[in-house]
């Protein structure tokens, strides 16, 4: 039974039944960010997780060539690469910049296999928001030409209001969807991260929105008692997000491709990689 078709009880659809297997399953490379890529592949393939999300400075590390080697060895599939964007800036000069490093992260993108560059799009340079915003509208329009030649899709991914002064002018899904409709779905569209849009009232009827534009689903939890916004993100079900129903409203929208596990948190950092994978498909199983 499709996600579509589920009866609802009380108004309210039932969330969606359990995964049976991890198919679906992505590791994204910040779960693990003390290792190096290669460790990380090896440890994705002993534990039969298909599927991984790269961060650019593990490539950086790596070298491109290196890393694609590694992935095509390894069997497996790039579910995005993370992060370009973070377009505004004080000066043209380094909006330029910034504009040449997008061009090449849709290369290594394209060279990897990966279907999205997840664009984390920067903060304002002063106080000026709206003038960050025009400057993240401006810079996707410089880059889009170049991604659908290479056939690479560029995921905007929203990040909690927390974050507006530091990593992001773009701060809802909302936002997200409107700024991704100013362009063609077929290579602008929207990154739904759960640990950034969870506490939204409008979360499940703006994913239905997002249909036809969802480039990713990333899903962790939020801890409780929260100290430290960046670092606070814990393993599923270790927190307060409703996941399942966010799943089954990403799947609504038609959302069926890979389900990346990001965390930033110190304590899964430290965490041997041999003793993480295991509890993250478990969590990934009972609570996605």
């Amino acid at each position: 039974m499709t996600a579509a078709a589920t009866p609802k009880v009380g108004g309210i659809a039932p969330p969606p039944p359990p995964f049976r297997d991890v198919a679906r399953l992505s590791l994204n490379q910040m779960t693990t960010d003390r290792l190096s890529l290669r460790d990380v592949l090896d440890a994705c393939a002993r534990h039969g997780i298909p599927s991984v999300g790269i961060w650019r400075h593990k490539i950086a590390e790596t070298g491109l060539d290196t890393a694609v080697g590694l992935v095509r060895d390894a069997g497996m599939k790039v579910s995005s690469v993370c992060r370009g964007g973070m377009f505004p800036a004080a000066t043209r000069q380094e909006r330029e910049q910034r504009i040449t490093d997008n061009l090449r992260a849709i290369d290594e993108a394209a060279a990897l296999g990966a279907p999205v560059l997840v664009l984390v799009c920067g903060p304002s340079p002063d106080r000026d928001i709206d003038a960050a915003r025009r400057m993240v509208e401006e810079g996707i329009g410089r880059i889009v030409t170049h991604a659908a030649e290479r056939h690479v899709m560029l995921g905007i991914e929203p990040l909690h209001p927390a974050f507006a002064a530091e990593r992001s002018c773009i701060t809802t899904l909302r936002e997200a969807r409107l700024l991704a409709e100013k362009f063609d779905a077929r290579t602008v569209g929207v990154v739904a991260d759960v640990y950034h849009i969870w506490w939204d009232a409008d979360v499940h009827e703006e994913i239905a929105r997002c249909a036809g534009r969802l480039a990713g689903f990333h899903v962790s939890d939020w801890l409780v008692p929260c100290k430290d916004v960046l670092m606070n993100r814990g393993m599923m079900g270790d927190g307060v997000i409703e996941l399942r129903r966010l799943r089954e409203s990403a799947e609504r929208a038609g959302w069926d491709g890979p389900i990346e596990v990001e965390i930033f948190n110190e304590t899964v950092w430290k965490t041997p990689i041999d003793v993480l994978l295991p509890l993250m498909k478990e969590r990934f199983l009972a609570c996605v």
